[in-house]
C-alpha cells in the first residue's frame, strides 16, 4: 500500500490529464473488442524498435503475414521506417494506441512502461484493478538482480518470458506468478545472435546507469556526489578508464578500436566524457544499434548491465568493472540470485582500473577466446541455444489469444 501511495504522489499534471482520455478510449474500445480479439499489439519504449518486441514483430510479419499484429512507436523515431516497412504501426500515446491497448487480444512489450501512459495504467490495472491486464512481458534484459517491481502483485502480467534457465527458476519460485505464467522460451532477439561476423580488433564498453545521478532519490542525498554529473564517482571512474595512458598505448600499439556506449539514460552526458585517443569512439543510441555492436565486438567491458548476457550467449569473453558495488546495491538494485563472482562469465575488478586494462591485454594475447571455466557457466545458464526463440514465443502468445483473461 505504501508503494502504491508513493506511485500516486508521483503522478504528473500530464498523467492526470491522461485520466480524462481513459473513459473515452474505454468506451470506443468496447466497439473494437470483437475486431481486435486476435490483435497482438507489440511495443518497446516509445522511440525504439531494436529489442525483443522488434524481433517478434519481424518474425510474425515474415512468417505469418495474415496475422493481426501492429507495432507501437513514435513516428518520428529513427527506427520508425524499418518497422513501418514490415507492417502496421500505431503512434505511441495516440488515442488509437489507447483504444488498441484496451481492446487487443495480447499486448506484448519488452518494457514495463509499454503503455499509452504507464502511470495511469498502474493506477487502473494494479491499484484499482479496473482494467484486466493482457500483457506478455518480453523483457528488456534477463532479470538477475532483486526486482520487486516485477513481482506479480506489481505487474499483473499474463505471461512472463524468460531468457535463461536460472532466471526462470527464480521468477517462478519467488515472484508470485500464477502457474504457467512464467515461461522459459528464450528471448526473441537471441535468434539473431547465431550467425554473425566478429571484428577481432573491436572492444565494446557498455556501463549501465545510476538512478541517483538523475533522480532525487534517497540515495541521491545519501551519497552526496556533488551538483554536476562530472562530480560523480561514476563519471570519474569511467572517464579515468577511457583516458588511461596504458589503455591508449594498448589500443594504439595493436590497432584496436574501443566503442564506448553507456546506458540510454547516460547518453545525454556522453559529450562530457573526455576522449583522449583516436582509437576510441563514443556511440550514441541514435547512430549505433546495440545488437550490431555486440555481434561485431570481440570483447566486452561492463559493470552490472544485463547486456553482458547477450554477449555471453554468443560465447564471447568479458570483464566487469564494479568500482561502486556497495552504492549500487544500496541505491539501485539489490543483489538477486546471480553472483558475478560465483556465476559470472568473466572476472570482476573493483579497485584500480589498471588490472582491468592488463586483463584486456592478456585476453587479446589469447585471441579473445572465452576460457573453459566461463564457457561451462554459460552453457549451464543457457541450455536453450537455437534459433527457435521467436517461434516458441509466438506459439505461446497464440495460446493466450484463445483464452480469456
Amino acid at each position: 500500500m505504501i508503494q502504491h501511495l508513493k506511485r500516486l504522489r508521483e503522478l504528473s499534471l500530464n498523467d492526470y490529464l491522461a485520466l480524462i482520455i481513459f473513459p473515452c478510449a474505454y468506451l470506443v474500445s468496447i466497439f473494437f473488442k470483437k475486431k481486435n480479439k486476435d490483435l497482438i499489439l507489440i511495443c518497446e519504449s516509445a522511440s525504439e524498435a531494436r529489442d525483443n518486441g522488434y524481433w517478434l514483430f519481424k518474425y510474425i510479419r515474415e512468417t505469418d503475414p495474415e496475422a493481426h499484429v501492429a507495432y507501437v512507436i513514435n513516428f518520428d523515431s529513427p527506427d520508425y521506417h524499418k518497422v513501418e516497412r514490415l507492417g502496421p504501426c500505431v503512434q505511441f500515446g495516440s488515442f488509437k494506441h489507447w483504444v488498441y491497448y484496451l481492446s487487443a487480444g495480447v499486448n506484448a512489450t519488452s518494457q514495463k512502461e509499454g503503455k499509452p501512459n504507464a502511470a495511469v495504467f498502474y493506477l487502473l490495472e494494479i491499484i484499482l484493478g479496473w482494467v484486466k491486464n493482457k500483457q506478455v512481458f518480453l523483457q528488456h534484459g534477463i532479470t538477475k538482480d532483486e526486482a520487486s517491481w516485477l513481482y506479480y502483485r506489481n505487474s499483473k502480467f499474463l505471461g512472463f518470458i524468460c531468457g535463461a534457465e536460472p532466471e526462470y527458476q527464480e521468477i517462478k519460485a519467488r515472484y508470485g506468478y500464477p502457474e504457467g505464467a512464467v515461461q522459459y522460451l528464450g528471448f526473441t532477439r537471441f535468434d539473431n545472435l547465431h550467425d554473425f561476423r566478429v571484428n577481432p580488433k573491436q572492444i565494446l564498453v557498455m556501463p549501465t546507469w545510476r538512478e541517483w545521478l538523475d533522480v532525487k532519490t534517497d540515495a541521491h542525498y545519501q551519497f552526496e556526489e556533488g551538483e554536476s554529473f562530472e562530480d560523480s564517482e561514476y563519471y570519474q571512474a569511467w572517464n579515468n578508464f577511457l583516458n588511461h595512458p596504458v589503455l591508449h598505448r594498448f589500443l594504439g600499439n595493436n590497432g584496436l578500436s574501443l566503442i564506448f556506449y553507456p546506458h540510454r539514460n547516460v547518453q545525454k552526458h556522453l559529450h562530457k566524457f573526455d576522449r583522449g585517443s583516436k582509437y576510441i569512439t563514443f556511440a550514441s543510441w541514435e547512430d549505433f544499434d546495440i545488437q550490431t555492436l555486440m555481434q561485431e565486438s570481440a570483447f566486452m567491458v561492463t559493470d552490472y548491465s544485463s547486456v553482458f548476457m547477450d554477449f555471453a550467449y554468443m560465447r564471447k569473453p568479458m570483464a566487469f568493472y564494479q568500482f561502486d558495488q556497495v552504492k549500487f546495491r544500496e541505491g539501485q538494485y539489490g543483489e538477486g540470485y546471480f553472483s558475478y563472482e560465483k556465476d559470472g562469465f568473466g572476472p570482476v575488478f573493483t579497485d584500480d582500473v589498471l588490472p582491468l586494462i592488463n586483463y584486456l591485454y592478456e585476453s587479446y594475447e589469447e585471441n579473445f577466446v572465452l576460457n573453459e571455466q566461463y564457457q561451462s557457466r554459460v552453457n549451464k545458464f543457457f541450455p536453450l541455444y537455437d534459433q527457435n526463440n521467436c517461434l516458441r514465443t509466438y506459439n505461446y502468445i497464440k495460446t493466450l489469444l484463445k483464452r480469456s483473461v
